[in-house]
């Protein structure tokens, strides 16, 4: 019962959506007052596959229209979700996504600190988990500025 609210939730905020790329690659979903990350800042431009370390660290460095990015907890991830799109289901707006592989989440597991939560964006599974040693791709966030 709990799982059907939450995802009741979720769904309400993705109805409510409103999402604006800007010139920069991010994207800025007006409804939660986060900033996407979508464009890389780095020269070769492409997806990056890390492990969760990697990935809190490169979000944590990363200068994208300034700074103060974050690997987003699996709220904030399936958030973006697009349970109406197929490879990738996520909104449109965003350009650089892989339906491929997984993203990670900063999130844990409460019982296995080993093991973080996860979303695919290719059928639009939303959440799942995996050993943190492994490599998946990344989208940082940061609050609006």
């Amino acid at each position: 019962m709990k799982k059907v609210f939450i995802n009741i939730i979720l769904l309400s905020i993705l109805v409510m959506a409103d999402y604006n790329r800007t010139s920069v690659g991010t994207v800025i979903d007006d409804s939660t007052g986060l900033e996407w990350q979508d464009n890389y800042s780095d020269n070769n431009n492409s997806i990056k596959n890390l492990n969760w370390k990697e990935a809190i660290a490169y979000c944590e460095s990363l200068i994208l229209d300034g700074n103060n990015w974050r690997l987003p907890n699996i709220q904030e991830l399936n958030s973006i979700v697009n349970l109406e799109s197929y490879k990738p289901s996520i909104a449109s707006v965003f350009e650089n996504t892989t339906d491929q592989n997984d993203y990670w989440s900063s999130s844990t597991l409460v019982d296995d600190h080993s093991l973080a939560w996860t979303v695919s964006f290719n059928f639009g599974e939303r959440a799942s988990h995996h050993e943190k040693n492994n490599t998946y791709y990344i989208r940082c966030v940061r609050d609006r500025q």
